[in-house]
């Protein structure tokens, strides 16, 4: 950790509060010292320095985390950079990129739609192994089916939008994915710790995967009056496969990140430039276009608000933002994508301050841990003095 570790300030340069930074921390670890989650790290950054690293329960600051769908984040943004430099045009078709996509009338799936979850194939299957062989991609490419018509829904797609974007990358680059994104997204930011693939030589600093409380009844959501989720791809099972050290290899790019809370929160700071004596890697004006709220009146199918959907990331928005996964405190500027298990990324660019947010201990009960994620987020947005 010691290129994340010089650039700490302390709360005073930062900006930050003391008292409600105590009042975060003591928020971050309720559920260690109750004995839920077996451990949590939290990170805060303000303009370009790291001012909070702690790290909670069986594990160190040297401890590393798979952030599952605050991977999205960063696929995105490795998407972004080739919207920067002119050979990604979003409005452009899939199958223009990736021709064994364009069967069963998925021909005119856009690359916009990957991004903003609305290209209808949200259950599509993947295998984390088909990524190791072309062949075996373009199998699965090929024999996906839609579920509803591209462009007139939203629905979450887990993985299956952004492993397209990983190979599309991959295209356009004539590189890995993982290494696209090693290369010009973490070392250019100076996160040496920030893996989508992460090598066998560190997975004995990767915290294993929990599951842990008791899961909501039929009966409980009922009696709470919010609908009861539907069964997908997000199993225990599936998140405990990343426990496995050849998943943690392959790097999925919609939910394989491997990093700590430092690295997330500093991930932002360096996509909004905020990091000193490391190149822009976004422009302002990239941003700004990949910041654009793209799906309209389009709402969410449990919650029935409107998404707020840019290109990779949620956009915070108005008064429903905790439906976003933001804090009420957050402004309506802040984006970033959150992660199974109740993973936090995000920056609120009205305050400059970015939130990393990691536990191995995912909580079976969903409505406890979004509450638990919005407090945090709450408390997080307020630290600024």
């Amino acid at each position: 950790m010691k290129n994340i570790e010089e650039t700490k300030a302390d709360l005073t340069e930062a900006g930050l509060d003391a008292a409600k930074v105590d009042e975060l921390l003591s928020r971050v670890r309720k559920e260690v010292d109750d004995g839920l989650l077996p451990s949590v790290q939290i990170a805060l950054a303000r303009n370009g320095k790291l001012a909070v690293f702690e790290t909670f329960g069986d594990a160190t600051n040297d401890s590393l985390y798979c952030v599952f769908s605050s991977t999205k984040a960063i696929t995105s943004a490795a998407g972004w950079l080739l919207i920067q430099d002119g050979s990604l045009d979003i409005s452009r078709k899939v199958s223009e990129f990736v021709p064994e996509f364009g069967s069963n009338n998925k021909q005119d799936i856009t690359v916009e739609q990957l991004f903003t979850h609305t290209a209808g194939f949200p259950n599509a299957p993947f295998r984390p192994s088909d990524w190791l062989d072309q062949a075996s991609r373009n199998t699965r490419y090929a024999s996906w089916k839609l579920e509803w018509e591209p462009g007139t829904r939203y629905e979450y797609h887990p993985t299956s939008g952004m492993w397209v974007i990983a190979e599309i990358i991959e295209r356009i680059t004539n590189q890995s994915f993982s290494d696209f994104v090693r290369n010009r997204i973490a070392l250019p930011l100076n996160l040496p710790d920030l893996w989508v693939g992460c090598p066998e030589s560190e997975h004995d600093r990767i915290t294993e995967v929990m599951h842990v409380g008791d899961a909501l009844t039929s009966h409980d959501y009922a009696k709470l009056g919010i609908p009861e989720p539907p069964v997908t791809e997000v199993t225990e099972a599936a998140l405990t496969n990343f426990n496995n050290s050849d998943v943690r290899q392959i790097g999925v790019p919609g939910g394989g990140g491997i990093m700590s809370a430092a690295d997330l929160a500093m991930f932002y700071q360096g996509l909004v430039g905020n990091t000193p004596g490391t190149e822009d890697l976004w422009s302002k004006e990239t941003l700004k276009f990949a910041l654009q709220v793209r799906t309209g009146d389009l709402k969410d199918q449990l919650t029935n608000t409107p998404i707020h959907r840019a290109l990779g990331v949620s956009v915070a928005g108005d008064e429903k933002r905790n439906m976003r996964g933001f804090g009420h405190t957050n402004s309506p500027l802040s984006f970033g994508h959150g992660g199974a298990g109740g993973q936090i990324g995000w920056i609120d660019p009205a305050t400059g301050i970015s939130v990393g947010y990691c536990t191995n201990g995912h909580d079976r009960n969903g409505i406890r841990q979004a509450r638990r994620g919005i407090s945090i987020s709450n408390r997080a947005a307020a630290c600024g003095r």
